[in-house]
């Protein structure tokens, strides 16, 4: 069975690309993976994971510029959670790849 090549367009393109490029980085890795279990303020990903807060909000902006993340507003703090359920699953199923090796 022949199979149809179908080129990719400019935006989708881009799209894929930005999304790779979102998760090559070792942090936004960490903060996808824990969004995956709920959702966090930016002061409890960063106690959860070690980090400062100002790298976390750097990369949850990263990451919404994207709509990789989404947040919600209650008083004065953000709580984030992911917002792409299809790049959510590459990123559990690559980690699943990489602890079978």
């Amino acid at each position: 069975m022949e199979h149809q090549y179908e080129q990719l367009d400019e935006e989708t393109l881009f799209i894929v690309s930005q999304t790779f490029k979102a998760l090559s980085d070792p942090t936004r890795i960490r903060i996808l993976h824990l969004l995956s279990s709920g959702e966090f303020s930016v002061t409890e990903i960063a106690n959860r994971l070690s980090l400062l807060q100002s790298t976390v909000s750097h990369q949850l902006r990263f990451l919404k510029n994207l709509r990789l993340v989404k947040y919600r507003r209650e008083g004065t703090t953000l709580y984030y959670s992911h917002d792409d359920e299809h790049v959510l699953h590459i990123l559990e199923q690559t980690i699943r790849h990489a602890r079978d090796h």
